[in-house]
């Protein structure tokens, strides 16, 4: 009886001071296939290579990526369809707000896990999303660090706004309420797709610019032509002996995440060069 007593009172303090799960096998890190760019680049950021089983094609287009295309090309990629999805048994599907209800249902029926994150409209929820990610990979600690980052690179700017206006391929102009209009907002510009009367995001005509150009063009022909020394449409090297027109990528547009920190050394760049 005392050589049970002994062993019950050896396991019960055993048991005491052993940490929480000792002797448990630790959990798998979720694999994850991303079907939307925005997501891959975070992903890039926060999750380990080997999670990552699969990102939307548009990271391999240089068009359209938010990551360099060396590191894009390292990972397999899909065009986002429930049959591809499915066939390589992910633990998490990431996407966008926009995915077809047909893929929804099949991932859905074939009880594939599928988040779906909004576009974000401001820094801070971009930041708040890249927390949500990293959480849901299991890497919430990297997702902090990145956000407090974001956050950083992105703090406001004091002094006079200047009148600026972002304009993408075929006219396409980010308006109120939306990140790039944060973005403009933090870096000292005023977003002047105001004074054309533009929507959220809407498409403000060559001919309606010339007539009434903002102080500062950040265009992203430009960019895609070569940058400042690149070639311009006829009509806009001659508006640039007017005005300032500067480069500006479409990827620095088109995603939030850590996209944004490039984004704003781009536009604290042009501000400051702006203000000479």
């Amino acid at each position: 009886m005392a050589r049970y007593a002994g062993w019950m009172g050896g396991a019960m303090l055993a048991l005491a001071v052993a940490p929480p799960g000792a002797g448990a096998a630790p959990a798998r890190a979720p694999r994850i296939v991303s079907i939307n760019p925005c997501l891959d680049a975070i992903l890039m950021q926060v999750a380990d290579p080997a999670q990552i089983v699969a990102i939307s094609n548009y990271s391999q287009d240089s068009r359209a990526t938010s990551i360099p295309l060396a590191l894009a090309r390292r990972f397999r990629v899909t065009s986002g369809t429930a049959e591809e999805v499915v066939a390589l048994r992910p633990d998490l599907v990431v996407a966008g707000g926009h995915v077809a209800p047909a893929t929804v249902a099949a991932l859905a029926r074939l009880r594939v896990h599928l988040v779906q994150y909004p576009v974000p409209a401001t820094v801070e929820e971009s930041a708040q999303q890249v927390r949500d990610v990293a959480a849901a990979i299991g890497h919430a600690d990297r997702g902090r660090a990145l956000a407090a980052h974001i956050l950083a690179a992105a703090r406001p700017a004091t002094g006079v706004h200047v009148p600026a206006l972002i304009w993408g391929a075929g006219g396409l102009v980010p308006g109120g309420g939306t990140l790039p209009d944060d973005l403009l907002r933090r870096a000292g510009f005023g977003n002047a797709s105001t004074a054309y009367g533009l929507k959220r995001w809407d498409i403000l005509p060559l001919e309606y610019l010339v007539a009434r150009p903002p102080r500062v063009l950040l265009s992203v022909a430009a960019a895609e032509r070569g940058g400042e020394r690149g070639e311009r449409h006829p009509v806009l090297t001659r508006l640039a002996t007017r005005i300032t027109i500067a480069p500006f990528a479409a990827r620095l547009m088109n995603c939030g995440g850590p996209s944004i920190i490039a984004a704003m050394a781009r536009l604290r760049a042009v501000r400051a060069e702006v203000a000479r």
